[in-house]
């Protein structure tokens, strides 16, 4: 579940610089396991094991992909960091950590689970990053791009 600390040769479409296209980092996932949650929007937040926010900040486009490192990887979107905060295992909220793995609620299930991932003891008092995002959408559906547009609602 590490991330890259890399540029990846990635691309995402800048509309500010008029279609051309600009390098993105890769937010990489190594368990198959997340890439239907992924898709199905349920996990919208990854929890990593120490301050990351030197290399995730908030409105940056990122690659969201599955995958070993120096193996083949399985482009899963192209997302939007909505927020990234770090802050001590202890204080995470369940909210988090449900955005993490809605299979979780508690801080003791995301303790285990990042010690599985990591492959060494993790205390309460060590430091993540929770980075939050949200995928971006090519061609929405009517109805969601409506509400993305705020129209729709109540009519008088």
């Amino acid at each position: 579940m590490p991330v890259s600390g890399r540029w990846s040769r990635a691309h995402c479409r800048d509309r500010r610089l008029t279609g051309r296209l600009a390098a993105v980092r890769v937010l990489n996932f190594y368990s198959s396991v997340f890439a239907d949650q992924l898709r199905r929007g349920r996990k919208t937040a990854t929890i990593r094991l120490g301050d990351k926010s030197h290399k995730y900040h908030k409105n940056e486009c990122v690659l969201v992909t599955i995958g070993y490192q120096h193996s083949p990887r399985e482009r899963i979107f192209q997302a939007v960091i909505d927020q990234v905060e770090v802050k001590r295992v202890r204080d995470l909220s369940p909210r988090e950590i449900e955005h993490d793995n809605p299979e979780f609620r508690r801080v003791d299930e995301m303790v285990h689970f990042l010690e599985q991932i990591y492959g060494r003891k993790v205390s309460m008092d060590d430091t993540v990053t929770v980075v939050r995002f949200s995928q971006i959408i090519e061609t929405p559906p009517e109805q969601l791009r409506d509400r993305i547009h705020g129209l729709g609602g109540a009519r008088n």
